[in-house]
């Protein structure tokens, strides 16, 4: 697969894509900017909640796509704000659905899901402080921290 990785960490990167590239926001303006061709895996990992316009970008991540291709966008939902530039936008897995929909995905071609529980909220909450290995990993379904969709043009 072609991929591009909105604002690239070191994950994604050392996957074994065909491809690989990085576009680093806001230096790349993802509600206006286009690269030259198309790609088969778009990856937003924690960029979308900073953008000021998302409706704009994901129209553009739709257009950047090829047909069958993914988008894979993960953003906070229970976390302080964090203002790198901005802090804008949350959604649940409903509203991360139809958030896609309205930009081109069809609502059937879109994967919602998240994680979270009150433990993880409230350590967030707190300070930026790492969970150790006794801390809970049980989802609790009410608390999300984080939601993900996997959607597909």
């Amino acid at each position: 697969m072609d991929a591009l990785e909105i604002s690239a960490g070191e994950y994604w990167r050392h996957l074994a894509f065909r491809t690989f590239t990085e576009a680093n926001y806001p230096e790349f303006d993802i509600t206006k900017d286009k690269l030259d061709g198309q790609f088969d895996i778009i990856i937003a990992d924690q960029v979308f909640e900073h953008v000021l316009y998302p409706y704009k970008a994901a129209k553009n991540v739709y257009e950047m796509l090829r047909p069958g291709g993914y988008f894979v966008i993960t953003t906070p939902f229970l976390i302080r704000v964090h203002d790198i530039p901005y802090d804008c936008t949350r959604w649940t897995e409903t509203g991360m659905r139809y958030f896609l929909n309205e930009c081109g995905f069809p609502l059937e071609r879109i994967e919602t899901n998240s994680w979270g529980n009150r433990s993880c909220v409230k350590a967030n909450l707190r300070r930026w402080a790492r969970r150790g290995w006794f801390g809970s990993l049980k989802n609790e379904p009410n608390y999300p921290v984080v939601v993900w969709a996997f959607a597909r043009k």
